[in-house]
């Protein structure tokens, strides 16, 4: 194997968190712009639902898998109430309340929090004299600390303090209201641990990933629409104002919630659900970035070290996990021979 089969899952996790960094700054946005969370919510995963139909429908017609069982059906319903209805709707007040930069920096605790439900669960094994471990754990902790850091302890600004002043429907209701983003924001982090955890046996059970992530497209929008009916029954909320709304909507749902189902899932199936997690500050790091330049979002001391340390301390715990399990894989092999 080698070359490329070393390379396509860390490949396709780097474009996702890419990708997710554009969907927090574009989702954000259009709140910004008036779009009301909930609605948000559903039209993302209704256009999801449209984009990656056709192509689960095509697909299992052409392969011919097996039906959507009773087992199946209730892990994927499960999984899309937690990880999709109920996390995303409290991400979206989270990232409204909040910025961009933050709610990509607490992100990085669904890291430490999907090792420790892992280990938990049984799907990562801790052996605390093993280096491969030892560094996980290493890894996960830095992480832990650095999200913490970028989160709330802020320091001086770096950019955008000169910045001309800018209202309050620009870059939102900061201040009073950032503290209870981050509450919004550190809720999410943890459904989405599960959500990653859950995906395990959902995948197993129904192994079609592009089936699977339009039934979670499909339940999400439903789901979804229940909630956004009771939080905003009026019409007036329902209503696209402009084309970037317009656009927002195809881009997050077409991305943010169609294309990065099956990637996340295909690659929890091949490499388990901490590996997904592990990339997550890469977002951040280009979150922060973006955020400053398109949003004006000031940069601060806090920020800058989280994004930089959370990012570095999870690279490195994950290129000692890869050492090891080389040296594991060669010492097996030798001993066959």
């Amino acid at each position: 194997m080698g070359g490329w089969e070393d390379y396509k899952y860390p490949i396709a996790m780097v474009v996702l968190q890419s990708g997710y960094a554009g969907v927090a700054l574009v989702t954000r946005a259009a709140m910004l712009q008036g779009m009301s969370p909930p609605v948000l919510v559903v039209y993302r995963q209704a256009v999801a639902t449209l984009a990656v139909a056709p192509v689960a429908y095509l697909s299992r017609r052409n392969s011919g898998g097996p039906s959507l069982g009773l087992r199946s059906f209730s892990l994927i319903f499960l999984a899309t109430l937690i990880g999709i209805t109920i996390n995303q709707n409290i991400y979206y007040e989270g990232l409204y309340l909040a910025t961009s930069s933050t709610a990509t920096a607490v992100a990085n605790l669904v890291p430490a929090i999907t090792f420790v439900m892992a280990s938990v669960v049984g799907l990562e094994k801790v052996d605390i004299r093993s280096l491969r471990s030892i560094a996980k754990i290493a890894g996960t902790v830095i992480c832990v600390a650095g999200a913490i850091f970028m989160a709330l302890l802020r320091g001086p600004k770096l950019l955008n303090a000169q910045a001309l002043p800018v209202t309050e429907s620009t870059i939102g209701p900061e201040g009073e209201h950032w503290l209870q983003g981050c509450l919004f924001l550190f809720g999410s982090a943890s459904l989405w641990s599960i959500w990653l955890i859950l995906q395990v046996p959902a995948s197993a059970s129904h192994p079609d990933h592009v089936s699977l992530s339009a039934w979670m497209c499909f339940f999400g929008t439903l789901q979804s629409a229940v909630v956004a009916l009771f939080f905003e029954p009026k019409l007036a909320a329902w209503t696209i104002h402009s084309s970037f709304e317009i656009i927002s909507c195809l881009f997050i749902g077409i991305f943010g919630s169609g294309v990065s189902f099956f990637v996340q899932a295909w690659c929890i199936a091949q490499k388990g659900p901490l590996f997904s997690a592990m990339f997550n500050p890469l977002c951040t790091v280009i979150a922060t970035i973006l955020a400053a330049l398109l949003l004006h979002e000031e940069i601060y001391v806090g920020s800058l070290i989280g994004a930089v340390g959370g990012l570095y301390a999870v690279l490195w715990g994950k290129a000692k996990d890869c050492q090891v399990m080389n040296k594991e894989t060669d010492t097996v092999i030798a001993d066959q021979l």
